[in-house]
C-alpha cells in the first residue's frame, strides 16, 4: 500500500515550487490571529528562529517612485529599517499598508509567501537565514508553513542577503 500525500492547501506557493520540483514539507496547525512566528513555533515544535516570516516593506527616496520589496527574517528577529534603508540608498523603509500587501501578493496579511506572489518583488533575505538547515515559511495560507532548504529559496527565487536583522524586542 502506497503512502498518500497529506492534504495540502495549493496555493500559488505550493503551485510554484511543485513547479520548480522543490522537495518541501507541509505543515498546518490552528492559525492565531497576531499569533505570528511565536505561535508557528510553538505550534510546530520547532525554534522561533528557524521560522522565517515574509515582510512587505517600501522603501522611499525623494523624488522617486516608492519600491516595494519582501524582507525574508528570522521570527525572533526584527528588521532594522535604518540598516535596510542604508543598504537600498533610500531615506527611509517602512511596512507597506495591509491593502498594498494583498493588493501586491494576492496573500492576506498572515499569509504572505515569497512564493507566488502577484507581483514579482525583490526578496531580501537576513543572510544568516541562508545557514540554516531547513526552515519553515509562509505557504500562502494561514496556518500553513513549507519546510524547506535555503538551497531551494536561492534556486527558485533570486534572493539578495543582506544583514539588517535585530533582536526582537517583545517580551
Amino acid at each position: 500500500m502506497t503512502q498518500k500525500e497529506p492534504e495540502i492547501p495549493v496555493t500559488p506557493a505550493v503551485r510554484m515550487l511543485r513547479a520548480a520540483g522543490v522537495d518541501f514539507r507541509p505543515h498546518l496547525y490552528e492559525y492565531l490571529d497576531r499569533g505570528g512566528t511565536r505561535h508557528a513555533a510553538a505550534s510546530l515544535n520547532v525554534p522561533e528562529h528557524d521560522v522565517v516570516k515574509t515582510l512587505v516593506m517600501e522603501a522611499r527616496q525623494e523624488g522617486e517612485p516608492r519600491r516595494v520589496l519582501l524582507v525574508l527574517m528570522h521570527g525572533d528577529c526584527e528588521v532594522s529599517t535604518k540598516a535596510l534603508a542604508r543598504v537600498l540608498g533610500a531615506k527611509r523603509v517602512s511596512p507597506a499598508s495591509r491593502d498594498d500587501v494583498e493588493k501586491l501578493t494576492g496573500y492576506v496579511p498572515g499569509s504572505v509567501s515569497p512564493f507566488g506572489t502577484r507581483t514579482a518583488l525583490p526578496v531580501y533575505v537576513e543572510e544568516t537565514v541562508l545557514d540554516l538547515e531547513r526552515f519553515f515559511i509562509n505557504g500562502g495560507r494561514r496556518g500553513f508553513q513549507v519546510e524547506i532548504r535555503p538551497s531551494d529559496l536561492q534556486r527558485v527565487l533570486t534572493v539578495i542577503p543582506v544583514k539588517v536583522g535585530i533582536p526582537s524586542e517583545r517580551g
